[in-house]
């Protein structure tokens, strides 16, 4: 059962009168057409009713009406072939139907925007979170954000353990539970969602109902935003676009009504890579299609990064034990960043790499606070795809975290980290594209030789 808003209702009542009118000047011509045309309109009112009943109430009496609509119409089908008690009838029909029109003209406030937003990692509502605050604003819309579970894979890909974030966002973001939202029934306009890939992630699943083939069915509009920032790349360099189209034809892309990307040079990117894909698939020219549904308004990762400010942070206080010195004063603090491509690619030398790596912060813990912070789903990656490798990996997490020397940042706000902290080390990742727009240094660690200096390293 759907929601009618104000629109729905009139406009359905509209057709019931126009359905009333041909009933009237044809009932001799075909009683069985028409009997089903009169069951159909008493479906219509019986929804129309159950609609009405989740308002309250204050709509009891429009309800009444739509039940005596009903037995007029049953009555009339009854009665199909007396013309004379089926104009009286109609008569009766016509004026509880424009009743009907004025009362909810009169009676109901006018259709506020729904606008619901569907991220599932907490730690990735900062690519949301300026399109909410804007919407969470506007006095005519209604802003629900509604965290959705998700699952590890298991190594066969079926799904292990659910996951549900809802408690681990800023207390300014009011949360509805995903079993509080009927979304057949409610059916917002706009849904966002960040997850693209529905079935063909192997490490993790929201749950498939949330899969963007399926919320279609419930919103005219669903819009995509990439939880991830890219490097900026030419759209004219072949070789490096080849190596992120994959993100252009996820089937959140595919499915969504709009996208939104992080620059019009990356639009043109989207928009070549979709067009030439479904030449192959169709040998249609759809590049038109691609132009108007890709939008390059930018990212709310960056939105996000630039209006957090140290000096508003809430740093917790065993944080504040490994960064303050000893006069009061805070060490230079350096963010280090660990990939999930970078575990995946090189093994058991990326594990080596980060012990060497801690052991170097180690050494220089009086002058710099380490801040490593994992890409968040690296145990889910490892523990379905390579766990071998995570068991080592977490005795290297567990050594550091029991040492104390240092911050392991585990939590959902990733800004927080990246106010605080003075530079950027560790593997190549969209965080880097932050650091760049927050202009604070940046080097990339490399797993074996030079590490590259992006920016002069000196903090």
């Amino acid at each position: 059962m759907e929601r009618y808003r104000k629109k729905d209702m009139l406009n359905l009542a509209a057709t019931m009168m126009k359905a009333n009118d041909y009933v009237l000047r044809v009932t001799r011509e075909d009683s069985q057409k028409l009997t089903e045309m009169l069951i159909q309109c008493q479906d219509a009112a019986l929804q129309l009713g159950t609609s009405l009943e989740k308002f309250g109430e204050k709509y009891a009496p429009i309800v009444k009406l739509l039940e005596s609509y009903c037995e007029n119409l049953y009555q009339m089908s009854i009665h199909l072939s007396d013309e004379t008690i089926c104009c009286r009838l109609s008569e009766k029909i016509r004026e509880q139907l424009t009743d009907f029109q004025n009362r909810i003209q009169d009676e109901m406030p006018d259709d506020r925007k729904e606008v619901v937003f569907l991220p599932y990692k907490a730690s990735m509502w900062d690519s949301l979170e300026s399109v909410w605050k804007a919407a969470d604003e506007d006095e005519n819309t209604d802003a629900y954000v509604i965290p959705i579970p998700y699952y590890d894979r298991n190594p066969d890909g079926s799904f292990g353990e659910e996951h549900y974030e809802g408690d681990q966002y800023p207390e300014y973001v009011p949360i509805t539970h995903y079993n509080e939202y009927d979304f057949q029934w409610r059916r917002p306009d706009v849904i966002y969602i960040h997850n693209p890939y529905d079935n063909n992630n192997y490490v993790t699943s929201v749950h498939p109902f949330f899969y963007s083939e399926n919320l279609k069915r419930f919103t005219e509009q669903l819009v995509y935003i990439p939880y991830f920032i890219l490097g900026e790349i030419d759209p004219e360099n072949q070789a490096a676009v080849e190596k992120m189209k994959h993100f252009c034809t996820t089937p959140g892309v595919l499915h969504a009504d709009k996208v939104i990307v992080q620059s019009e040079n990356m639009k043109k990117i989207y928009v070549n890579v979709l067009t030439d894909f479904m030449k192959e698939q169709s040998g249609k020219d759809t590049r038109e299609y691609w132009e108007k549904k890709i939008l390059g308004l930018g990212s709310p990762k960056i939105d996000k990064v630039m209006t957090v400010r140290k000096e508003d942070m809430t740093v917790p206080e065993e944080w504040l034990k490994i960064i303050e010195k000893d006069d009061g004063s805070w060490k230079k603090i350096v963010f280090y960043n660990t990939s999930v491509q970078a575990l995946l690619e090189h093994d058991e030398k990326m594990n080596r790499k980060i012990k060497d790596v801690l052991q170097v912060f180690k050494k220089h813990q009086e002058e710099i606070a380490l801040l490593w912070r994992p890409h968040p789903l690296i145990e889910a990656t490892l523990k379905s795809m390579r766990p071998g490798l995570w068991e080592e990996y977490k005795k290297i997490v567990d050594t550091y975290r029991a040492e104390g020397w240092g911050i392991y940042d585990d939590t959902a706000d990733i800004d927080r980290a990246i106010a605080l902290s003075d530079a950027y080390y560790g593997d190549k990742s969209s965080i880097v594209q932050l650091y760049r727009n927050v202009e604070k240094p940046v080097m990339i660690q490399r797993i074996e030789g030079v590490d590259k200096d992006s920016y002069n390293m000196r903090i």
